[in-house]
């Protein structure tokens, strides 16, 4: 009878002691040099992968600072397109457009948001024409131009008037869209108004400008250092009947669902780190780009930390970054986008 091969090779199991030891080291050799640390990678950050917020203010030759995001500044136009080109060389894409609203120009009807030839029409129209390839988004929300806060008209019982607010944003959609606009982005959190956005946007002749829906937007403590940038923190009660509630995430699927479903284009979790839950959920449900909003407040704790000597700022960012890549963010917008983008070409 013919022998079967190899018959005085030992019987090996998962238990064997020098399989053991395999195993164990797997992952250590892995990690052994940078070079194969970045064959393994999972999760990559990139500039490209970065959204700039960008605050533009009347004037020329100004640069205002913001006292609580060290680093961050309102530009008058002229600044802004010098700070838009160097970001366009960096490596960042995209920037999304935030106004700076004087206090004699607010009003309970956000009328200047809604004016032919306002700041924000001026800044994208003059952006468009010198960084044609910078992907353009605007900020379509009304508590930069009302006297009292809100993101929405208040009617005569005092109200947030969630239907009298749609043609407003829908309005103020269309002229950031006539001036150049490549991407809407409402951040009101107003019911139905991603629908009633894209009709108006297509009968103006508008189809091709996207919709970035804030689509899950919570009802944060982490907004004070923005809502300083802009001057626009609300003079009575809170936004908790519009924005979300912190404890809730089923919420946030069936916000994100229903703006699916009115014809967003992409959609946005805001803040980032403390809802990196929501973003992942959000992730498996959907087939639309999924975004994280890194917020004024989560880059303010880590510039505060950095400036006592507490933590290396450039590393946090890169990790709190990749930490909402990883749970599916496939954007970020970022106060750091400038730091970040200039560490990653140094590394």
């Amino acid at each position: 009878m013919e022998q079967p091969l190899f018959t005085s090779l030992p019987s090996f199991s998962i238990a064997h002691p020098s399989i053991e030891k395999a195993l164990i080291h797997r992952p250590r050799r892995n990690r052994q040099m940078a070079a194969i640390r970045g064959l393994v990678q999972e999760t990559h950050l990139h500039p490209s992968q970065l959204i700039a917020p960008l605050f533009v203010l009347e004037g020329s030759e100004r640069q205002l600072p913001i006292a609580s995001m060290p680093g961050i500044f309102r530009y008058s136009l002229d600044l802004l397109l010098k700070e838009v080109i160097e970001l366009y060389e960096m490596g960042i894409r995209a920037i999304d457009l935030f106004c700076v609203v004087p206090t004699e120009k607010k009003d309970a009807a956000a009328s200047e948001a809604t004016r032919t030839g306002n700041l924000l029409q001026q800044a994208l129209m003059r952006l468009r024409q010198e960084v044609p390839d910078m992907c353009l988004m605007v900020d379509v929300a009304l508590d930069p131009f009302t006297d009292h806060g809100h993101d929405g008209i208040v009617n005569e019982r005092g109200e947030i008037d969630n239907d009298l607010t749609l043609p407003v944003l829908a309005q103020m959609s269309i002229l950031a869209a006539d001036a150049g606009a490549h991407i809407v982005a409402p951040s009101d959190m107003m019911d139905g108004r991603v629908a009633y956005i894209r009709r108006a946007l297509d009968q103006a002749g508008h189809s091709r400008v996207g919709i970035l829906s804030y689509a899950a937007k919570y009802a944060s403590a982490f907004y004070g250092p923005f809502r300083e940038a802009l001057h626009s923190a609300p003079k009575f009660g809170d936004k908790k009947t519009y924005q979300m509630n912190p404890a809730n995430i089923r919420e946030a699927l069936l916000e994100c669902q229903l703006d699916e479903q009115e014809g967003a284009d992409l959609l946005l979790i805001k803040p980032g780190l403390p809802y990196l839950d929501v973003i992942a959920k959000v992730k498996e449900m959907t087939n639309l780009p999924v975004g994280a909003y890194h917020v004024s407040g989560e880059y303010a704790m880590v510039m505060a930390a950095a400036q006592n000597g507490w933590l290396d700022a450039n590393r946090i960012f890169e990790e709190c970054l990749l930490s909402m890549r990883r749970a599916g963010a496939d954007f970020i917008l970022t106060y750091a986008a400038r730091q970040i983008a200039d560490y990653l070409h140094k590394r």
